[in-house]
Formats: C-alpha cells, sequence, structure tokens
C-alpha cells in the first residue's frame, strides 16, 4: 500500500515527528496509522518533538582544533537543565557533533544536522532525538563556529560553559592562547573601533548629547564632553582598545604591536547568552499539579 502525503501530514500533526520519521513510520506499518503511532512513540521520535518547544538554556560549548593550529571549530548544544549538561551521554554527544564539524567543516546549523554523526551511523539528527528520549529534556545543537584561512587560530575555554576562537597572523601559540583567555573575560564585540556598526555608534552619541544637553554648557564643549564619552564607550567595547587582563597597563593593541600581530577574527560563545529563560512562578506551578491530579 502507497503512503500518501495526506496521511504523513495526520501522522506529524499527531505525533509532532519529523516529516521523514512519519513516512518511514508509514511504510513499516503499510500506511497503519495507529501502529505508526506507535512506533514512533518506541523510538522516541513522538516524544522528543514534543519537547522540541521547551526552551533549552543550559549546555556546553566544545571546542576542537587541527594539530598545527591551522584551523578550529566550536560548537554550542543546549539543554534545559544544568543537570542534563553534565550527563556524561548528553557530553558524548556534544564532542561528537564537535568531531562532525571539524571532518566537515559545514558551516550550516541545518546541513551539519544531516550529516553521520562522528563515531555513528546515525545523522546529527537522528542522535540527537535519540538522546531526548533518553534523558528527558529539549537538546538544540544551537550555533557553531569555524575558523581558520591562513593565520593560527588558538582557542580558550572556560569550563564547558565559555568558548573562545581567534585567529592571528602569526603563528604564536602563546599569543593566541593569551588573547582568547582576555576575550573570554573582557567580552569584546568587535576587534577594532571602525568595526562597530555606525547605527549603534549614532545611538549612543544621541544618548550622550540627551544626557549632556541639561548642563547648561556651551554647545562647543558638550560636543567635547560627547566625544569624549563616545571614545572611551568604543574603546571599552573593542578587542584593541581594552586593558590587557594579564598586564592592565599594557593595551591589547599594544601587546599585539609588540608581537608584531593581527587579529584576523575572533569569535566567543558563552552557553545560554540570548536565549530568554523561562521563569516558572512555584505556587502556580504547585497548584496546577493540585488541579491536575483532581
Amino acid at each position: 500500500m502507497a503512503v500518501t502525503a495526506a496521511q504523513v501530514k495526520e501522522l506529524r500533526e499527531r505525533t509532532g515527528a519529523g516529516m521523514m520519521e512519519c513516512k518511514k513510520a508509514l511504510d513499516m506499518t503499510h500506511g497503519d496509522m495507529e501502529l505508526a503511532v506507535e512506533e514512533l512513540r518506541k523510538s522516541g521520535r513522538a516524544k522528543a518533538d514534543k519537547k522540541s518547544s521547551r526552551i533549552a538554556a543550559e549546555g556546553s560549548i566544545v571546542i576542537r582544533s587541527t594539530t598545527d593550529g591551522k584551523q578550529a571549530v566550536m560548537v554550542e548544544v543546549n539543554s534545559e537543565t544544568d543537570f542534563v549538561a553534565r550527563d556524561e551521554h548528553f557530553l558524548r554527544f556534544v564532542e561528537a557533533v564537535a568531531n562532525t564539524l571539524l571532518a566537515t567543516r559545514t558551516a550550516d546549523v541545518n546541513e551539519l544536522s544531516k550529516l553521520t554523526l562522528a563515531g555513528t551511523t546515525m545523522t546529527v539528527d537522528e542522535a540527537r532525538q535519540q538522546l531526548i528520549a533518553k534523558v528527558g529534556e529539549n537538546i538544540h545543537v544551537r550555533r557553531i563556529a569555524l575558523s581558520g584561512s591562513t593565520g593560527y587560530v588558538g582557542s580558550y575555554a572556560h569550563g564547558s560553559r565559555i568558548g573562545v576562537l581567534v585567529e592571528l597572523d602569526i603563528d604564536n601559540k602563546e599569543l593566541a592562547k593569551d588573547i582568547a583567555m582576555h576575550i573570554a573575560a573582557s567580552r569584546p564585540l568587535v576587534v577594532a573601533p571602525s568595526d562597530v556598526p555606525p547605527d549603534l555608534v549614532a545611538k549612543e552619541k544621541e544618548i550622550y548629547l540627551a544626557q549632556a544637553a541639561s548642563s547648561g554648557k556651551p554647545q562647543e564643549i558638550i560636543e567635547k564632553m560627547v566625544q569624549g564619552k563616545l571614545k572611551k564607550y568604543l574603546d571599552e567595547i573593542s578587542l584593541l582598545g581594552q586593558p590587557f587582563v594579564k598586564d592592565p597597563e599594557m593595551l591589547v593593541s599594544a601587546l599585539l604591536n609588540k608581537h608584531r600581530a593581527k587579529i584576523i577574527s575572533f569569535t566567543r560563545f558563552e552557553v545560554g547568552e540570548g536565549i530568554e529563560k523561562a521563569s516558572e512562578d512555584f505556587v502556580l506551578a504547585v497548584m496546577a499539579q493540585v488541579h491536575g491530579s483532581e
């Protein structure tokens, strides 16, 4: 019996599983909808996809590099709780995803999900679904970063919560690691002040002008005050303008000049940054359980 598109659509709506999983289940059960639902539940597909709407803001960051330091990758995989983020099965999955990424250098998360996970015969997404069924939480491969072209790539991992890749135009392992460690601690947004988007600069200037307007000072003085504040702000968010964490008397730009080095690029990940975590009212949650058990 040929499986129809309408049947696949109905099964997806009932279980929330992926299209291909639904088609496979229907093919296996010769179009029997109830048996297909049961197969998806047994395999964890339906269970996993029902959890896909849960917010996953915990997790782990893993970095992998080639032995010559010419290429490196970084991946963030999220879970719902810190407990699962420390689970050995979860950690093995994140490491395998990073190994897959280093081997393939796929730049797109969606494309990565379709590739065979390193050390397995499953795709990355199939392994993710299986892990969800095992740990009972939503698991999400959130983002990836690739670094390396003609320079030397250094990295730094602060546990599994913060990861940094930085590419220099010279082969200097110690300097690259020091700069990566600085980026982890100081959170620069760009390499140089000139890299700050013009709209962000304009917005900050507008704020400073509004703050200074009530000072009663002459316009030329206000302009100097605003320019001073703007320069300070741009230095604070730019890697080159920041004091080096290991020697606050020296700017990062001076450290690089000392070694005749330049920053080609950098990427900093912190677990869960930018994800709005759900806050649950404990009293309401308890009351919901009480009413649900009546």
